[in-house]
């Protein structure tokens, strides 16, 4: 028997509305609660208050690069931040990751490759629940 894996809370900042529609579509078909934003200006404005556990931006948008926008945020809690892209040469992924993003997915990507990133978002949430509260699980001797 399989569990579904936990829900999550994903800011999704994608100015192209058909690719934005149906990430929306997928990502609630899973369970997951999904706040959308078309700007850099709208998620600087709505995801500080968003109390989201995932970020999935665009890097090409309308007013900017997604790559500006972690380090104009101040958030209170982690994020795991994922770049989407079509610009995929290594330099970008380097751009990706030095800008703050954890995961870089060029587009265009699939499914799986979605769900394998998400995964990973949880074992860093997961992760950073664990560093913040200071628990610790005692080692079998």
């Amino acid at each position: 028997m399989t569990t579904n894996p936990a829900p999550l809370r994903i800011f999704l900042l994608e100015d192209h509305s058909d690719t934005l529609a149906y990430m929306i579509m997928y990502l609630e078909q899973l369970g997951h609660t999904v706040l959308p934003a078309s700007s850099i200006e709208e998620a600087l404005e709505a995801l500080p208050g968003a109390d989201c556990d995932v970020l999935i931006s665009d890097v090409g948008l309308p007013d900017g690069f997604g790559w500006d926008l972690l380090p104009r945020l101040q958030l209170r809690s982690p994020l795991y931040a994922i770049a989407m892209s079509g610009f995929n040469r290594a330099v970008d992924i380097a751009q990706s990751k030095a800008a703050g993003f954890h995961h870089h997915l060029g587009k265009p990507f699939n499914i799986h490759e979605l769900n394998m990133v998400l995964e990973e978002a949880r074992k860093f949430l997961k992760s950073s629940e664990k560093e913040s509260s200071g628990s610790t699980v005692p080692e079998d001797k």
